[in-house]
């Protein structure tokens, strides 16, 4: 039997990067899944992509409307909801300082607005039925100023801060919520960007730098693992953690 069978998940940010990997291995754990980005061509595109009666409903997780309307549309579908993935998120890569108010909201709008949102829709659907699993994808800038990318690092922090939150208010229903904590995963938005953290901050070579702190780029298909455990059974136990995942960039000063 895999892991999760029988279970309903939706997982936002589909179309590309973390969050199609964890569709992509929540399908073939066993899971029924529906993915979700933020218009309906995208969306579409991963539904094709993950496949195995996998099914698709646009949202734009910075509203509200847009996401009870995803919530209330994975339980007119299915009947219930067992694993919510906040995973949608956006990065302006620019000085913190010099930065405007309106790319600060930008971004916190989606990074921490959109956690805020699935977590409590999802979650008051899970605490009416009697159980979930709520996951957040946030990063280890949650943990440490990071430059460049402040508004970011500071929305993935007040996501955390809101998971573990959500998680105590809501685990004598039988929800828990749980917060990952990647380091420099190989996707687009980090490709895209390697160029202007090397030409901002002086550094002759980014990929360097990730082997020098991480050892690798990590891979979306390990955040995806770690969500399916999280999602399945196998972690009744956990309860309002953060995991991270960075190759042990973390565990050394040097």
């Amino acid at each position: 039997m895999a892991r999760l069978d029988g279970k309903v998940a939706f997982v936002t940010g589909a179309a590309q990067g973390i969050g199609l990997a964890v569709a992509q291995r929540f399908t073939a754990d066993g899971a029924t899944v529906v993915v979700s980005d933020i218009d309906d061509a995208r969306t579409q595109e991963a539904v094709q992509a993950v496949g195995g009666g996998a099914s698709g409903i646009a949202c734009d997780v910075s509203d509200e409307a847009q996401v009870q309307a995803l919530v209330d549309g994975v339980v007119q579908q299915h009947g219930r909801i067992d694993v919510a993935v906040a995973n949608a998120g956006i990065a302006i890569v620019e000085p913190t300082v010099g930065s405007t108010l309106e790319n600060w909201r930008k971004v916190t709008s989606v990074n921490l607005d959109g956690v805020f949102l699935t977590l409590t829709k999802a979650g008051a659907q899970m605490a009416s039925q009697g159980g979930g699993s709520l996951i957040t994808i946030a990063s280890i800038t949650a943990l440490a100023g990071t430059p460049l990318i402040g508004s970011y690092a500071a929305a993935k922090a007040g996501a955390v801060n809101v998971t573990k939150t959500v998680n105590t208010e809501l685990r004598q229903h039988g929800v828990r919520a749980n917060a990952i904590c990647p380091g420099f995963v190989d996707t687009e938005l980090v490709r895209t960007n390697k160029h202007v953290f090397e030409e901002a901050l002086g550094i002759e070579d980014f990929d360097a730098l990730i082997e020098q702190k991480e050892g690798r780029y990590g891979r979306p298909e390990e955040v995806a693992a770690l969500a399916s455990f999280l999602a399945s059974d196998r972690s009744a136990f956990c309860s309002g953690g953060h995991y991270v995942l960075d190759g042990g960039a973390r565990a050394s000063a040097l």
